[in-house]
C-alpha cells in the first residue's frame, strides 16, 4: 500500500481503532489530519478538535480541514450506552454530515470509508426505514425523521450501524459514477479498545458469552487498522459499496 502524497482526515483518533488507523497510514507516508472530541495522543500532521455530534460545531470547523482530502475514514463513535439521541447525532447525522460537507475537497479516486459493526448485520429487516433515513437531505431533517420514528434506547447502537451501512451502500452508487470518489464501510467484531465494556454492559452478559464461545478473542486495534488503509489506498481502486467483516470470521457462524 502506497499512500505516500495522500492526505488522510480519520475522525475518532485520540484512541482506538482511529488512532492505530493514524499510526499506519503515516507509515505508508500519508498525511494525517486528526479530528477528535479528545486532544490528540498520538503524532499527527494536524489536528481539529470537534464534537461530531453538534451539525453547526462541524460547520464552524470546516474552515480548519485541508483543501485537498484524499481520503476520510470515519472512525469516530459512541457506544450504546450512552442516550440514544447522542448515538444518533455521532454515530449518524454527525458523520454524514461531515462527509457531504468535505465531498467537493476530494479528488477523483478519493475514498471514504465509513465504521460501521458487526452488530450492524441485521440491516435487511429494516432497510425501508434505513433507506428513508438516508434520503433525508440534512442533519435536521435526519433528526426530524428519527422523532417520528423513535429508536429504542436499548437497540440504538444496532439501529444507526444498520442505517450507517445502508446509506454507505446507497451514496456510494453517485459518488462513484460522479465523482469517481469511493465509499465503503468495515464492519468489526468486539475490539480490545477503552470502550469494549460498554458493550459488554450494552449486549448483556448471556450474547457476550455466546459470542465469545464461537470466536478466538476480540481484536486487537491494529488488526482492524490494516483493511482500512487498504481501503484508502489505490490498490482499492474498485471496491466501492461494500461493508467489509473484520471480525474473526465471527459472523459466518451465524449463517
Amino acid at each position: 500500500m502506497k499512500l505516500a502524497g495522500k492526505t488522510i482526515v480519520i475522525t475518532g483518533v485520540s484512541s482506538g481503532i482511529g488512532g492505530e488507523v493514524a499510526r499506519l497510514a503515516r507509515f505508508h507516508g500519508a498525511t494525517v489530519i486528526g479530528v477528535d472530541r479528545n486532544d490528540a495522543m498520538l503524532t499527527l500532521d494536524g489536528f481539529i478538535k470537534l464534537d461530531l455530534g453538534d451539525p453547526a460545531a462541524i460547520d464552524a470547523a470546516l474552515s480548519q480541514f485541508p483543501a485537498r482530502i484524499d481520503a476520510l475514514v470515519n472512525a469516530a463513535g459512541v457506544p450504546g450506552t450512552a442516550d440514544k439521541d447522542l448515538v444518533a447525532r455521532v454515530n449518524f447525522l454527525g458523520l454524514r454530515h461531515l462527509t457531504e460537507a468535505v465531498i467537493d475537497r476530494m479528488p477523483k479516486g478519493g475514498s471514504i470509508v465509513n465504521f460501521a459493526s458487526i452488530l450492524g448485520a441485521e440491516w435487511p429487516k429494516r432497510v425501508e426505514d434505513h433507506k428513508q433515513l438516508a434520503a433525508t437531505a440534512s442533519f435536521g431533517e435526519g433528526h426530524a425523521w428519527l422523532a417520528t420514528h423513535p429508536v429504542p434506547q436499548e437497540t440504538c447502537y444496532q439501529y444507526f450501524k444498520e442505517a450507517l451501512i445502508v446509506w454507505t451502500m446507497t451514496r456510494s452508487h453517485t459518488l462513484f459514477m460522479e465523482r469517481d470518489i469511493r465509499m465503503n464501510s468495515v464492519a468489526p467484531g468486539p475490539v480490545f479498545t477503552p470502550i469494549l465494556g460498554d458493550f459488554v454492559t450494552m449486549l448483556g452478559q448471556e450474547r457476550v458469552q455466546a459470542d465469545a464461545g464461537k470466536m478466538k478473542r476480540p481484536a486487537l486495534a491494529d488488526e482492524i487498522a490494516g483493511p482500512v488503509v487498504f481501503l484508502c489506498s489505490d490498490d482499492a481502486r474498485w471496491v466501492n459499496g461494500i461493508n467489509l467483516p473484520i471480525d474473526g470470521g465471527l459472523a459466518a457462524v451465524y449463517i
